[in-house]
């Protein structure tokens, strides 16, 4: 049985997680590395780089709210393509956000040591320590930590913006793009990686009250404050330094706030630059985790991953791992190296996002049913995969054999390793069933996501749940009259409520005599009284060619035949209550038709917004 992590985090932990880890290294480092790459438009490259992740961002959102499990992108990516795609997905995601992380280290270290003489390695392998610690603790703490950082961060920030404004030198952005105009592309590619912070919340969203609200709302706060935030502070800082310090600097924000406040200036950054790689470190940890135990869940890693402290709550073997992957990264990677990786992984994994968005909804999957939808769908993913090939082209040939060589070592791990244990489908199978007009899938995934639906929107199940997981479906062939359809109702009733068939025709034949149970166009629902007692069944029946209740009326494809002994008299109404919230959903008579077999038809009805009741 899979371990469950706790549900702690809150719409302002969802913005502090994704903006925190946004506005750190790609703001306090980055910009003297990109600044050589474009000039004085490098705001612009900023800009560009936060539209290029917006289809990334509602495909995540999206996807999220409708599978909000740890592991985000790895769970969607395998649940939409497959495991062999999802296992380089997954291990991509984990890989890039713990470079991502390792980069916020190595930038704090650098801030650190302007207040202390020990190396470099040393203060960030001790800061990789602490937020190992406090991960392991919990979630909720470490998130209590992370609203700290980000608004003293973002206090920080507005204070460099307000004061460095008035000190611009407009000439110093004179030539525009000395390098071109398509560097200034190439280098919003380049500084992609700050925007991982999406990434993150798809991590953690197992662990997100009501997700369906917070992680779109969340996304879309950060993105907008991070996008603004990076293009107003660079370009203060463009505006400020001369081009050959800022294109040297590895304190950019700290030396261009010394320019027009001094050492006070430079101190209050420095602090800011601490507070945002604190926030980036702890964050990564706590996201990057999340993608060793969704994959060791469907035995993609080893099991033992996937165990949660009972404790603490917290995956505390992952976490361990992720943290211990950190420090070797710090101690290894070259820092212009370990940027272009991280963001060309990045790029990948949004690329995926989008195309998982589109296999989801093309594969017609029913119990697919996101809280928060893509607007411009499939628009706004072609796009996103566009600008996707298009920044991956500028990353250059030492990236692609990097990335090619993990790619492949993760593949080999997956057909040595995993491949005879995994036994999931996936919904691009659905796909080709469609086009191919073949039974391909056993229903694995809609079951999978039937369960995750029902935690996600916290469905307890009642007695009405009880009667539709045990009544018979019927799905009737042609056109029938009503008369012809009543005695097959008749016949697979009386079994089950220990009954004569021709008595039961009879109440049947004189209930519609009375008045017709055809309610509206397609839908009928016929209930009856019956002799005994604690007896009560339903049976749910579709005809896509129609049952003529009445000449009068248009034919009916959805039926609901109740019957019931007079003693449960209370619960035949709860039912035709149910039945009346759930039929008057929009795409009640829609998914009802395309319902593909019996298990469909029945999770219409139990993924339903309804009343429930506890007895």
């Amino acid at each position: 049985m899979k371990e469950k992590l706790k549900r702690d985090l809150g719409l302002v932990d969802v913005f502090c997680i994704a903006s925190g880890s946004m506005i750190s290294s790609g703001l306090f480092i980055l910009p003297g590395l990109a600044f050589s790459k474009t000039g004085p438009s490098l705001f612009v490259s900023y800009l560009i780089a936060s539209l290029l992740a917006v289809p990334a961002m509602f495909s995540k959102a999206e996807l999220t709210t409708a599978m909000p499990r740890a592991g985000g992108d790895y769970f969607f990516i395998t649940r939409s393509m497959g495991f062999a795609i999802g296992t380089i997905g997954g291990i991509a995601s984990w890989f890039s956000l713990s470079l991502k992380s390792a980069f916020a280290l190595i930038g704090m270290s650098a801030y650190t040591s302007l207040i202390t003489n020990i190396p470099i390695t040393v203060i960030a392998i001790f800061f990789c320590v602490l937020f190992i610690l406090l991960n392991i603790l919990g979630v909720k703490e470490a998130s209590i930590f992370q609203r700290f950082l980000v608004f003293g961060l973002l206090g920080t920030l507005l204070f460099y913006i307000f004061h460095g404004f008035p000190s611009v030198v407009i000439t110093r952005f004179v030539p525009f793009a000395p390098l071109g105009s398509l560097s200034v592309f190439a280098t919003a590619g380049f500084i992609f990686i700050s925007y991982g912070g999406l990434t993150k919340i798809a991590s953690v969203a197992e662990e997100v009250k009501n997700p369906g609200r917070n992680i779109p709302l969340g996304m879309i706060l950060s993105i907008i404050v991070a996008g603004l935030f990076y293009a107003l502070v660079v370009f203060v800082t463009t505006g400020v330094l001369e081009a050959d310090k800022f294109s040297q600097s590895l304190r950019p924000i700290s030396d261009g706030a010394h320019i027009f406040m001094g050492s006070l200036g430079s101190g209050v950054m420095a602090l800011g630059a601490i507070l945002a790689f604190t926030s980036t470190a702890n964050a990564g940890i706590m996201s990057a985790s999340r993608y060793p135990v969704a994959m060791a869940r469907d035995r993609i890693l080893p099991v033992f991953l996937s165990k949660v402290s009972k404790r603490f709550g917290t995956p505390h073997f992952s976490i361990l791992m992720t943290g211990l992957f950190m420090i070797a990264a710090v101690v290894i990677f070259d820092l212009e190296l370990l940027v272009k990786v991280a963001s060309t992984f990045l790029i990948m994994l949004f690329m995926l996002a989008n195309i998982a968005v589109v296999i989801m909804r093309e594969s017609k999957i029913q119990n697919y049913k996101p809280k928060f939808r893509s607007p411009l769908y499939p628009w706004m993913q072609i796009t996103g995969v566009a600008t996707s090939v298009f920044l991956l082209f500028e990353m250059g040939i030492q990236v692609y054999i990097i990335v090619g060589i993990f790619a492949g070592s993760a593949l080999s791990w997956y057909f040595i390793y995993a491949r005879k244990t995994v036994k999931k489908e996936f919904a691009l199978i659905h796909v080709i069933e469609r086009i191919t007009n073949k039974e391909l899938t056993t229903y694995t995934l809609e079951n999978e996501l039937k369960d995750i639906l029902r935690e996600r929107d916290d469905i307890i199940e009642d007695r009405f749940d009880k009667l539709i997981d045990k009544c018979e479906v019927l799905d009737i062939a042609g056109p029938i009259a009503l008369q012809g359809f009543l005695r097959i109702a008749a016949n697979r009733l009386s079994g089950r409520l220990d009954m004569d068939q021709e008595r039961l025709l009879e109440i049947m034949l004189k209930r519609e005599k009375e008045t017709s149970t055809a309610l509206r166009p397609g839908l009928a629902i016929p209930h009856i009284i019956i002799e005994g007692k604690k007896k009560f069944e339903l049976l749910l029946v579709r005809c896509k060619e129609g049952i003529i209740f009445s000449k009068a009326l248009p034919p009916v494809y959805a039926v609901f035949v109740l019957a019931g002994t007079r003693d449960e008299r209370n619960f035949h109404l709860r039912v035709l209550a149910s039945i009346a919230q759930i039929t008057e959903g929009k795409d009640f008579d829609s998914n009802w038709l395309q319902a593909k077999n019996a298990d469909e038809i029945k999770d219409l009805l139990l993924l339903a917004r309804r009343r429930r009741h506890s007895k």
